[in-house]
């Protein structure tokens, strides 16, 4: 683990971290000292994320389930604080993709996409908020955007609008936030190498040829802009979303084309 300090004795959690971009932020706020409890739906991914973290040296807790679930979300904030003592930090990375042709689209499709995208979310930020309230000492909440949030994609018009919803969330929450010394902000990532994408022989020869800094963003690159926003650096950003795209959202080619 690395040396720095940035976010020691804070404490923060990631949702949908078993792999990806999830585990990304949760392994750059374990290096700099934060204690994270890692969150993803699948129990082995969970597990393995905080093992792989607790072998490089940072405090993690594993703690599975579905972050849709109210209950749940709420029980995990608890859980947090009662390992931990306090909750500085919260990450509403969990969301689901789900591509379709508007006119054959279904109603168990949209309803997938609004209980985890927006319902988990709504109720995780909550729950997060009304500890730090309660801690009187402020805190940070990231949502976790989308370019399709902000550029038209074919076959992604409901996922783009869970994900253009989220930001209006970060927007609207400044009112009952900002007085509590909470930020909300949001990040909006491109093209990115994940697992899941990776499984695309074709992904990276398709994002890079239309992106126009010749390459889809890592979990590294996404991570990075995650950790400036839950960071003392960014005490006065909120109601924000970032793009991080490799400039594809100012050109917007289609990769079906």
């Amino acid at each position: 683990m690395s040396k720095k300090t940035e976010f020691e004795g804070q404490v923060a959690i990631v949702t949908g971290a078993g792999q990806g971009i999830g585990l990304e932020i949760a392994r750059q706020l374990a290096e700099r000292g934060a204690r994270v409890l890692v969150n993803d739906l699948d129990e082995q991914l969970a597990q393995q994320a905080a093992q792989q973290l607790q072998k490089a040296g940072g405090a993690c807790l594993a703690h599975a389930g579905d972050a849709s679930d109210v209950d749940f979300v709420r029980e995990m904030v608890a859980t947090a604080v009662a390992h931990f003592g306090q909750l500085d930090i919260c990450i509403a990375n969990a969301g689901i993709t789900t591509f379709g042709d508007f006119f054959e689209y279904e109603p168990h499709s949209l309803q997938q996409l609004l209980d985890l995208n927006l319902r988990g979310s709504f109720f995780l930020t909550q729950a997060a908020a009304r500890q730090m309230r309660a801690q009187g000492r402020g805190g940070r909440i990231l949502l976790m955007s989308s370019v399709t949030g902000h550029q038209a994609h074919q076959y992604l018009a409901a996922y783009g609008m869970t994900k253009a919803a989220l930001e209006m969330l970060a927007k609207a929450l400044v009112i009952d936030l900002a007085p509590l010394g909470i930020t909300i902000n949001a990040v909006a990532p491109g093209a990115t190498m994940t697992e899941r994408t990776a499984e695309d022989p074709t992904y990276a020869q398709t994002w890079g040829r239309i992106t126009p800094a010749g390459t889809p963003a890592s979990v590294q690159d996404i991570a990075h802009a995650a950790l400036f926003f839950v960071s003392p650096a960014a005490g006065h950003v909120t109601g924000q979303a970032l793009v991080i795209d490799g400039g594809w959202t100012s050109v917007s080619p289609s990769p079906y084309t």
